[in-house]
Order: C-alpha cells, then structure tokens, then sequence
C-alpha cells in the first residue's frame, strides 16, 4: 500500500504536493490544474481550480496498479465536500483509524469535518476510478455567498465534528457532471462555464436536503441553464473585433461582464434557500 499526505493551502500548493506524490506533469492554464500521471504505480490525472469565491475543485479520473491512500490536513475553513462517483469506488474515513465509508459509482457522498482529523481516501488497486470532489468553505465566506454557505453550514456541519451522508446521485447532477465533463470552450469562458455547473450542483444539493425541493429546483436548474447558454453564446462573439470597436476599455468590460453573468444563479439560489430557513 502506497501512503500520500497532501498539505492544505491555496490550490497552487495542493497541487504542487499532488505532482511531487503522485510523480507527474503538472500544466496551469488561467488557474486551471491539470496534472499528467504516468508512474509505475498509477496512471491518469488530476485536475482542479479554486474560484473567486473561494469554492474548489478537484477531479480524480485514475488507475492505481497499488492500494493507495491520501490523507488531507484539515482545513482551517471548514469546507463541506460533495463527493461525486463515476466510476469505481472510492472510500473514506476521518482519520486513518476512524469508521470508513464507500463511495461506490453512481452515488454521491457529502462530508465534513470541523476537527482537526484529516480527511483519508483509499483508492483500490487495478479499478479505474472517476471521483469528482467539490469543496465549498463555511467558515470563511464572502458576504454575497452568506445566505447560501449559512444554509450549507446548518445542514452539514455536525456540532460533534464529523458528517458524512452516502446516497444515490440526483439524476440532475449526473447530468451536470456529463456537462462539466464535456466543456468544449477553452480559457475563461470554460472556467465560468466551470463555476455556474459546479454552484448548480451545490445548490441542487442544499435544496434536495431542504424540505420544499420539488417547488424549488425546477426555476434555479432553468436560471442556470439560460446563463449558461448566454455565457456560450457570448464566448462565440469575435472578441478582437468587440475589442476594436469598443476601444481599450473593452479588455477591463468584458471580463467583468462574464462575472456579472455567472453570479446570477448565485444570488438567485441564495435568495431561494433563505426562504426555506
């Protein structure tokens, strides 16, 4: 069995502890991580991001030709992880010694731990496994995020320390993950494209777990569904000429109004949970 310890810090130094442990090729394009692994023991990559609002990513899609386990250090924000299985199984448990739970493909998984008790996975030899891990910090959080993040904490963080919550994957969120998997577009268009999925998936997550679901989920999956389309249709613009007709002030707009698009399912999702607390 193969032991890894990964180091908490900003994603940067994450995945620089990843590339050291897992022996590989590590490439960043606009704060996007992709690393290449190719050793004797494993053999996939590895990407991540962390977005503006501090929440994160990071995917596994590997093989291991050895057991391989990686400890986490805490986190000093608290972070709720929603744990997503695609193939193979992955399992968990707080602490090396501590009860362990499976993660097995086509079901997710929610954990959180407000310890100082490091996070271990275990990844099984020989079995591809595609586990997409979503990391969203409760106690340190932007003032546009409060409403939402509060209503993540209430639910997720268990006062005695450990959470842990394994069920079937929303068919809703396997289908944004099939999206997320599947962005053609390339630089910041694909990282918003990126953070819309990814808040849409937390917030179908929250409200799954809030009591008046059904009423609710159907007008945020359409918000977030429109500003996606609006944010592909955009990025099919020719930027050089917008760039040339608008001036030099364009370069600082258009980036701006990329943000101002992505955000709305956001807000809209806070303000939706807030009615249910």
């Amino acid at each position: 069995m193969k032991k890894l310890y990964l180091n908490t810090g900003g994603i940067n130094t994450i995945f620089t502890d990843l590339e050291s442990s897992f022996e590989g090729t590590l490439t960043a394009d606009n704060e996007d991580y992709n690393l290449a692994v190719n050793s004797k023991w494993a053999k996939g990559t590895i990407s991540g991001m962390s977005f503006e609002n501090k929440m994160s990513y990071i995917q596994f899609d590997m093989i291991f030709s050895d057991e391989v386990t990686l400890s986490i250090e805490s986190f000093q924000c608290a972070p709720v992880f929603f744990a997503y299985c695609s193939a193979g199984n992955l399992k968990h448990s707080f602490g090396a010694y501590g009860n362990s739970t499976n993660l097995k493909k086509g079901q997710s998984g929610i954990m959180s731990n407000n310890t100082t008790i490091n996070n271990v996975l275990y990844f099984e030899r020989n079995k591809p496994v595609k586990i997409l891990l979503i990391g969203v910090p409760t106690a340190t959080f932007q003032s546009e995020d409060a409403d939402l993040l509060s209503k993540i904490s209430k639910m997720f963080i268990n006062s005695s320390g450990n959470y842990v919550y394994v069920g079937a994957q929303n068919h809703k969120i396997s289908e944004k993950i099939k999206e997320f998997d599947c962005i053609p577009q390339k630089g910041i268009v694909k990282n918003l494209l990126k953070k819309s999925i990814l808040s849409s998936i937390v917030a179908i997550e929250a409200m799954q777990h809030s009591s008046n679901y059904s009423a609710m989920i159907t007008p945020i999956l359409d918000l977030a569904t429109k500003q996606m389309d609006e944010i592909k249709r955009i990025s099919q613009v020719n930027i050089s000429e917008v760039l040339h007709s608008i001036g030099h002030a364009g370069r600082n707009y258009l980036p701006r109004l990329f943000r101002e698009k992505y955000q709305l399912i956001n807000k809209y999702a806070q303000n939706s949970l807030a009615k249910t607390a």
